[in-house]
């Protein structure tokens, strides 16, 4: 049986690499190639970038109810792509099926709330400063947008990246992952599908050594207007210095270190119970995972008996296969660098709870440390990974002390049955999102999670982030005295 063959979406067109060049792509857990990918050259990508300056001067004035249309379309043929999802997602990331939900049905859902986008798209008028004139305030789209998305939510991040921008007006080219390229274009294939008009998404894939490159010619291309890019802070900052160096805007999201802030007062099985979910779905790879949890001294013994057994009762494996909660992390250099963390973290005095201090290749089982405190690694830094730190504190402050001791500042949660106490904390905490009591694995419809900058980035994925505002004045149909001129 012969591997998947992911094209290059330009232009309308499925076509391989000009130079005909592919890439491997192989599971994580196994190491087994699923598929090959078009490696795209520099024309390839000059190519996408032509297509779609060209097709944003038409589709800018394309009429929104013509816009919706094609984003509602696009979500019902998405929905019949299920068995092309799950496998790709299986295939190309080890996902599970708690997985599939964000991947399949958030991403269809949130398709739909963003054809209704089309309402927000309105302008303002009002009377100039010149008696009889008027101004005309209308939000446009920006222009060609570079999209560079993930593989750990590849199907709902891709939508993130590319439907909303596309609705606002923009065109867009995916630059997918060089993991998951075959998941992320059924999105692509769902909306050329749809009718959307050659030029305005446009899809292309890379291999890890030539991607720096391909982003740098993206970025300098005068037709890019913007950029956002979901990943790691280090790649982040690169980009963001390149995206400078042509005064290029962006809106990254760049992960985070979620703290779980827990009182004395708060509901301990239920709290537990949202911690480790939120630790370990996706097998903690996700920016809002839970990576944190500072708890008051009067609870922290039975919160941290709750959080043990639920974290012995986790195995990580290769759950279609074995039965197991949990799969593989991103590949086995991910899964060595959260147990690096792990080791200096005990070195340090951390002591782990739950977890063997070892690896099968890309698969870790969950570690559960306590007595970790900021100025450890595992403390600082993201872990991608199935791994929670417990700090424990006497006061409140020092609870929020605690869990702004980051550079993180995407999501938090606080648990306390006291509403005010609850408000109140979750005001101090330096994080764009708090949840009370609930799972810092959550997105509202009504604003998108973003970054207060640091390690996290920053911008949003709205609709003011994916228009700007042009205003048009009308003068008076008398003429007014002109300076200079009037005197002549």
């Amino acid at each position: 049986m012969s591997t998947p063959f992911t094209p290059l979406y330009i232009n309308g067109e499925w076509r391989p690499a000009s130079d005909g060049a592919t890439f491997d792509v192989r599971n994580p857990a196994t190491g087994n190639v699923v598929g090959t990918a078009a490696a795209a050259t520099a024309e390839d990508c000059a190519a996408a970038v032509t297509a779609a300056a060209e097709a944003f001067k038409t589709w800018e004035r394309t009429p929104l109810s013509v816009r919706r249309d094609i984003l509602i379309k696009a979500s019902d043929i998405l929905a019949s792509k299920k068995e092309q999802i799950i496998a790709g997602l299986r295939d190309e990331t080890a996902g599970t099926d708690d997985w599939l939900w964000v991947n399949y049905d958030w991403a269809i859902d949130q398709m739909r709330d963003m054809a209704g986008a089309t309402m927000l798209l309105r302008g303002e008028t009002g009377p100039s400063i010149i008696p009889g004139g008027q101004t005309f305030i209308q939000r446009r789209g920006i222009g060609a947008i570079l999209s560079i998305v993930p593989w750990n939510a590849p199907v709902i991040l891709t939508v993130r990246a590319v439907a909303l921008p596309i609705v606002c007006g923009n065109t867009v080219i995916l630059k997918t992952s060089e993991v998951s390229p075959r998941v992320q274009a059924i999105l692509v294939e769902a909306f050329a599908e749809a009718g959307l008009p050659k030029g305005v998404l446009s899809c292309i894939s890379t291999t890890p050594k030539d991607a720096p490159a391909r982003i740098s010619e993206f970025i300098a291309s005068p037709f890019i207007r913007k950029v956002n890019f979901t990943g790691s802070d280090v790649v982040g900052k690169l980009i963001a210095k390149e995206a400078a160096q042509h005064l290029k805007p962006c809106v990254l999201e760049l992960g985070g270190k979620a703290p779980v802030v827990v009182l004395n007062d708060a509901d301990l099985p239920r709290a537990a119970r949202a911690i480790v979910s939120s630790a370990l779905l996706n097998s903690g790879q996700i920016c809002m995972s839970t990576e944190r949890v500072i708890v008051q001294r009067g609870v922290a013994d039975t919160l941290l008996g709750h959080l043990t057994d639920l974290f012995k009762r986790v195995k990580a494996g290769r759950p279609h296969v074995d039965g197991t909660n949990i799969g593989a992390v991103f590949n086995q250099g991910s899964a060595e660098n959260a147990l690096g963390m792990v080791k200096d973290a005990v070195k340090q005095g951390a002591r782990v709870l739950v977890g063997e201090q070892s690896r099968q290749g890309a698969i870790l089982q969950p570690h559960l440390l306590v007595d970790v405190k900021p100025g450890m690694r595992i403390w600082d830094r993201e872990t991608f990974a199935p791994v929670l730190v417990v700090a424990v504190v006497d006061t409140i402050d020092e609870a929020v002390d605690m869990a702004n001791a980051s550079d993180y500042s995407l999501v938090a949660a606080v648990w306390t049955k006291d509403v005010h106490k609850a408000f109140d904390v979750s005001a101090k905490i330096h994080a764009s999102t708090s949840n009370i009591n609930g799972p810092t694995v959550h997105v509202e419809t009504a604003r998108e999670n973003g970054g207060f900058g640091g390690s996290t980035g920053y911008g949003l994925f709205m609709v003011d982030d994916w228009t700007q505002l042009q205003m048009i004045v009308l003068h008076p149909e008398q003429e007014p005295p002109y300076p200079i001129t009037a005197k002549m």
